[in-house]
C-alpha cells in the first residue's frame, strides 16, 4: 500500500523531526502531518504541524478529518526528564498510545501503522541468550520505566492488529540509538569524564546509528513490511572497549551501590539512569537482525563499533586517555603475565 497521508507523532523530538523532514522528500506522500504538544524547533520540511496531545481524544478528529492512511508512532518517551516526571512519562507512553490506537481503530482510512519500540522489551539479565530473536520472550519482564511502558505499548499494538487485520502493523525494536547529533542517557554516560561501571561485569552493548534507524523507519513507511523487527548494527562492543574507545576512564562500584550512584546522577541532572538502564549496563543485551535484512533488504551502513566511533569522532569527544596507549599497556601486561606464568 502506498502511503498518501501520513501522520507522525512526537514530531518535535529529535527522531520524529528528522523522520518528518526525510519523509517530506517523498513525492508519493501527498500530505504530511506532524503532531506534538509544542512546535518543532528544527526544519521539518513541508510537514503540517498540528498542536495536539495524543492523550486527548482530539487526536481521533485529526486522523478522521485528514483521512490519514499511515500513522507513525514516535512519541514513546525514554526518560522522565523529557516528560516532566515519571507519572507524566507513563501517561504519554501508555495512555497516549491507547488513545492513538483507539483513534486508528475507528478510522476506516487508516491502513498502516508503524511503531518505534525498543529492544529494552527483552530486559537484561544473567540468563539472557547471546542474541534475542523477535519471537523470544524475556527471561523476566521489565518492571519499571521505559522498558515496562514499551512492553505495554507493544501489547496494545498487537491488540489493534487483531481487531483490525486490514491494517499493516510494523513494530520496530531499536537497539540504543547513537550518533554525533543525538542526545540520550547513553551518549551522556559515555561523555562523563569518569564512567561508573559495576564491579565484576563487562556487558555486551549493541547500538544502531541514527542514520540507519531513520532509513529503516523511512522504508517502513514507504514500503510494506508487516511484522516485528529487531533493528541494530552488526556485532557488539564490551562496555570496557567502548569506554577505552571514547578515551574515558572507568570507576567500578559494587552492585549494592549501583542504584545509589544512579540516583545521585539523576539528582544532578547529568545522566538520567533508570533501573532498566542500570541493568543494561550490568548485563548488556544483543539481538538478531536476520529478519530485518531478509524482509527490508537493508544492510545497515554502520555496525555497532562503527556507530560508536562515529559518535566519538562526530561529537569531538575529548579523549582524556589515548585508547591506543591503553591497549599497548594492556598487551605489555599480558605478555609479562605470560612470562611469569611460564617461569
Amino acid at each position: 500500500m502506498s502511503a498518501r497521508v501520513v501522520l507522525v507523532t512526537g514530531v518535535s523530538r529529535y527522531l520524529g523531526g528528522r523522520l518528518a523532514a526525510e519523509l517530506s522528500a517523498n513525492p508519493s506522500i501527498e500530505r504530511l502531518i506532524g503532531v506534538d504538544v509544542v512546535p518543532p524547533r528544527t526544519d521539518v520540511g513541508r510537514t503540517e504541524f498540528v498542536r495536539a496531545d495524543i492523550r486527548n481524544p482530539i487526536i481521533a478528529k485529526v486522523i478522521a478529518s485528514a483521512q490519514v492512511d499511515t500513522v507513525v508512532h514516535m512519541s514513546v518517551i525514554a526518560t522522565p526528564f523529557g516528560a516532566g516526571g515519571r507519572t507524566a512519562m507513563k501517561e504519554i507512553n501508555v495512555i497516549g498510545t491507547m488513545q492513538l490506537l483507539a483513534a486508528c481503530q475507528k478510522a476506516p482510512s487508516v491502513r498502516k501503522l508503524v511503531v518505534k519500540s525498543t529492544t529494552a522489551v527483552y530486559g537484561s539479565s544473567s540468563r539472557d541468550p547471546a542474541l534475542f530473536t523477535e519471537n523470544m520472550e524475556p527471561r523476566g519482564l521489565p518492571r519499571s520505566g521505559y522498558a515496562k511502558d514499551s512492553v505495554e505499548v507493544e501489547g496494545y499494538v498487537r491488540g489493534l492488529g487483531r481487531r483490525r487485520p486490514d491494517v499493516d502493523v510494523t513494530l520496530l525494536r531499536f537497539a540504543n540509538f547513537i550518533g554525533p547529533s543525538i542526545d540520550t542517557p547513553l551518549t551522556r554516560y559515555f561523555s562523563l569524564p569518569v564512567v561508573p561501571t559495576v564491579l565484576g561485569f563487562d556487558p555486551r552493548l549493541q547500538f544502531v546509528h541514527v542514520d540507519d534507524g531513520l532509513e529503516v523507519l523511512r522504508r517502513a513507511v514507504a514500503e510494506d513490511h508487516r511484522g516485528t523487527f529487531n533493528v541494530a548494527g552488526d556485532g557488539v562492543l564490551l562496555l570496557s572497549q567502548a569506554i577505552r574507545r571514547a578515551g574515558r576512564t572507568s570507576f567500578g562500584f559494587p552492585s549494592p551501590a549501583v542504584s545509589l550512584v544512579g540516583s545521585m546522577f539523576r539528582r544532578t541532572g547529568l545522566v538520567d539512569f533508570s533501573p532498566e538502564q542500570l541493568a543494561f549496563l550490568q548485563f548488556g543485551r544483543g539481538v538478531d537482525t536476520t529478519r530485518l535484512r531478509a524482509d527490508f533488504g537493508y544492510e545497515p551502513r554502520f555496525d555497532t563499533a562503527g556507530a560508536f566511533e562515529d559518535f566519538v569522532v562526530g561529537t569531538g569527544l575529548s579523549r582524556i586517555i589515548d585508547p591506543d596507549r591503553i591497549e599497548a599497556v594492556g598487551r605489555t601486561a599480558l605478555a609479562l603475565a605470560g612470562g611469569v606464568a611460564r617461569a
